[in-house]
């Protein structure tokens, strides 16, 4: 199968969860990649450990036809003065996320292809797809479109690592939906209704554990009836007992005040108010994040996972306590 990809090399700027995904993706369908990475962090040697060979990020940029831009949002500003030189004339930048080429300020050479390919999953679960045979939908984008064939750059990029089917959007689209989405359903929102219905029963004198195991551990196996059937293929696989409270109760849960609230931080994403929020508290390294990370490791629902799953204390006893988030 022929592509303006196929034979060339692709540069994978970050090595994360989704670089690592990324690059071995591309590397099993026969491209040549380059991994750029700063030098002497724990990402170059994950990427080493992997095989690959690891350059400076720029340098990795230089010598590839395209490049995968895979970097942490937040250090996208940062990183871009030493970049942007880098990209020879007609290569192809892809993005997987637009939140730096709405919100970043990017001057954008103007002999590049600017695209997006953004797979609709977290790295290890592309890569896991991608293992098995098959393919993640994706969102594709063009930006800039330098060449007048940068579409046709995006789709091949996104065969290549493993993307099918493919939606056309935009980067605005993509953005906006996908922090909304992370802010009010995949992360924020499942996180907070978890936790608060754990409360609910913990405070009425209900069992931890019991609480634990039917409020959270369960939610991965009608994740996955969901995903695999959609909501009305999800309600025909439950009871007529978890039907009925479903279709009564459930409204009064998600009702108008969490329909409200979903408007607003919408708006707060639109506006932009978000994303400058979000890199003010980067730029003045995390603070505010990590004490609520820290804070939130010592509630009561992290021992009574241990428990109700039979797992041994951590060690020095006392509440959990996960290290604070970082860059990759």
């Amino acid at each position: 199968m022929n592509g303006p990809l196929r034979g060339a090399a692709v540069a994978v700027l970050g090595f994360g969860s989704q670089g690592a995904a990324q690059a071995q993706n591309l590397r099993d369908a026969g491209l040549e990649v380059l991994v750029g990475v700063r030098s002497g962090g724990p990402s170059e040697a994950r990427a080493r450990a992997l095989g690959f060979p690891t350059h400076p990020p720029a340098e990795a940029a230089r010598r590839a036809r395209a490049s995968a831009m895979l970097i942490p949002d937040e250090a996208v500003s940062g990183a871009w003065p030493d970049l942007a030189p880098a990209f020879a004339k007609g290569a192809a930048l892809v993005f997987a996320h637009g939140f730096s080429l709405l919100y970043g300020k990017l001057a954008l050479p103007p002999a590049l292809d600017v695209v997006l390919v953004s797979p609709t999953g977290p790295g290890p679960a592309f890569r896991r797809v991608y293992e098995s045979g098959g393919t993640l939908p994706a969102y594709v984008a063009v930006h800039q479109d330098a060449s007048g064939a940068a579409r046709d750059v995006a789709v091949d990029y996104a065969r290549l690592v493993g993307c099918g089917p493919l939606v056309d959007t935009t980067v605005r689209e993509e953005t906006e939906i996908d922090l909304f989405g992370e802010q009010t359903v995949l992360c924020g929102g499942l996180n907070a209704l978890v936790i608060a219905a754990f409360e609910t029963l913990v405070e009425r004198g209900y069992t931890p554990e019991v609480a634990y195991l039917e409020c959270v551990h369960q939610v991965k196996y009608l994740a996955d009836l969901l995903h695999e059937r959609g909501v009305a293929g999800f309600r025909r696989a439950i009871s007529g007992t978890a039907l009925y409270g479903d279709l009564t109760r459930g409204p009064r849960v998600i009702g108008p005040a969490a329909r409200a609230a979903m408007a607003q931080i919408l708006d707060e994403i639109r506006s932009g108010e978000f994303a400058g929020e979000w890199l003010e508290e980067s730029r003045r390294g995390r603070p505010a994040l990590a004490r609520a990370v820290a804070a939130a490791a010592t509630h009561p629902i992290e021992g009574a996972r241990r428990r109700a799953l039979g797992e041994p204390p951590r060690e020095g006893g006392g509440a959990d306590r996960e290290p604070g988030v970082g860059p990759e």
